[in-house]
C-alpha cells in the first residue's frame, strides 16, 4: 500500500487549446482542473514547487517532428519541475523526499519513479535543479566546453547572455581563462549586469544598433568561440568577426521561433569555408556523461561565490503562461521559473 501525505482529488493543469501561429497567445492554452491519479507500484505522486519555462518549449507546440515530441492539443503539457513526494509506491523514494522531472505544467505529477531524480534541497536551493544545477546550467557546461572545444585564452561571444544559459556560460569561459569574454542582451540594464554582476569583459545592447558592429567595437580582434542562443543577425555577425579555426555551438534560435517567414540569415556562411569553423547544434541529452564532473565543478563555483545564479520567479501556476510569454519576449534575468 502506498504511504502519503493530504493528496487532493484535483489539481491544476495546463493544457495546449491551439497551435500557434507565429507568437503564442493566451487563448492558446487552457488551465484545467484534473483529477490528481494515485501512485501505482513503482510510481509517486509529487506536488511540484517549482515550474520550469524554457524556449525549447515554443517548437514543442508546433506538430512538427523534433528531437523531443510536439505537444498533444487538449492534453497537459510538461517540462522540468521540482516537488516533494506526497504520495509512494515506489522503493527507493519516500513521502517528503525532494525530486527533479519532467512533468511540469501542473501542480501535482504522478510517474515512474525511474524517471524522478532525487535532489537535495539543502545543498541548493530547489529551483537551482531547474536553472544552474539543471538541465541550462548543463547545457552552458557542455555547450562551451566540449561542444564548443573551449581551451584557456579564447575570446568568447554569448548571445541572449542575460538568460539562464548564456549568463552561465560567459561566466564559466571566465573561470576557465578566457581571454575575452562578450555578451549581448536585450537592455541597458541587462548589459550593466552582464559586465557588473557577471564579470563579462565587454556587453552590448542588440536592439541600440547592428550587431556586426557593435560585436567589432567589443572584440576588436575577433572571437574564437561563439555560444548562440539566438540565430539570426547574431550568427551572421558571429560568423563574420570568428578567427580562423573558430567554433559554434548552436544552442537555440530564440529569434526565429516564432517568426512566419523564411529566416534571413546568415547570409554569409560560405565565410566558414576559408576560416576552417566548425558549427555544431547540441541537445544537452547527448551529454549526460557529463553530469557528475558539471555538478562537481559547478556546485564548487556555487559555494565558492565564484559563480553567480539568478533568477525571475512568477508566483502561482495560473500564470504559467505568462511567464513562458515573458521568457521569449526577454522579460526575465537568468533562470525563469514559476513558484507553485
Amino acid at each position: 500500500m502506498a504511504a502519503e501525505q493530504d493528496v487532493p482529488a484535483t489539481g491544476r493543469e495546463w493544457h495546449l487549446a491551439a497551435r500557434p501561429q507565429g507568437w503564442p497567445a493566451p487563448a492558446d492554452f487552457a488551465l484545467v482542473e484534473a483529477p490528481v491519479r494515485r501512485p501505482a507500484p513503482g510510481q509517486v505522486t509529487v506536488r511540484n514547487a517549482y515550474l520550469s519555462v524554457d524556449p525549447y518549449m515554443r517548437g514543442r507546440m508546433n506538430d512538427v517532428k523534433s528531437y523531443v515530441p510536439p505537444y498533444a492539443l487538449g492534453a497537459p503539457m510538461d517540462g522540468g519541475a521540482v516537488g516533494y513526494v506526497v504520495a509512494s509506491a515506489a522503493e527507493g523514494l519516500a513521502v517528503g523526499d525532494a525530486v527533479l522531472h519532467g512533468q511540469g505544467w501542473r501542480e501535482y505529477a504522478t510517474l515512474d519513479a525511474a524517471h524522478a531524480v532525487k535532489v537535495d534541497p539543502e545543498l541548493a536551493p530547489l529551483s537551482a535543479y531547474l536553472g544552474v544545477l539543471g538541465m541550462p546550467g548543463l547545457t552552458a557546461y557542455a555547450g562551451l566546453l566540449e561542444v564548443a572545444s573551449f581551451k584557456e585564452g579564447d575570446t568568447v561571444f554569448v548571445s541572449g547572455a542575460a538568460g539562464a544559459v548564456g549568463s552561465l556560460v560567459g561566466q564559466i569561459a571566465r573561470l576557465k581563462g578566457a581571454k575575452r569574454v562578450v555578451g549581448s542582451a536585450g537592455s541597458a540594464e541587462k548589459v550593466a549586469t552582464l559586465v557588473e554582476e557577471y564579470g563579462f569583459d565587454a556587453a552590448f545592447d542588440y536592439k541600440a544598433g547592428p550587431v556586426a558592429e557593435q560585436l567589432a567595437e567589443a572584440a576588436p580582434e575577433g572571437i574564437d568561440v561563439y555560444f548562440d542562443n539566438v540565430g539570426g543577425e547574431h550568427l551572421e555577425a558571429a560568423i563574420g568577426a570568428l578567427n580562423v579555426h573558430g567554433r559554434v555551438t548552436l544552442c537555440g534560435a530564440i529569434a526565429q521561433y516564432n517568426d512566419t517567414a523564411a529566416p534571413t540569415g546568415p547570409r554569409n556562411l560560405a565565410l566558414a569555408i576559408g576560416k576552417r569553423l566548425r558549427l555544431q547544434g547540441m541537445i544537452v541529452g547527448d551529454h549526460a556523461a557529463l553530469r557528475g564532473q558539471f555538478f562537481a565543478e559547478v556546485g564548487g563555483w556555487l559555494r565558492s561565490g565564484e559563480l553567480r545564479s539568478d533568477e525571475t520567479v512568477v508566483e502561482g501556476v495560473e500564470n504559467t503562461v505568462e511567464a513562458f510569454l515573458g521568457m521569449l519576449r526577454g522579460a526575465n534575468t537568468g533562470k525563469m521559473v514559476v513558484k507553485v
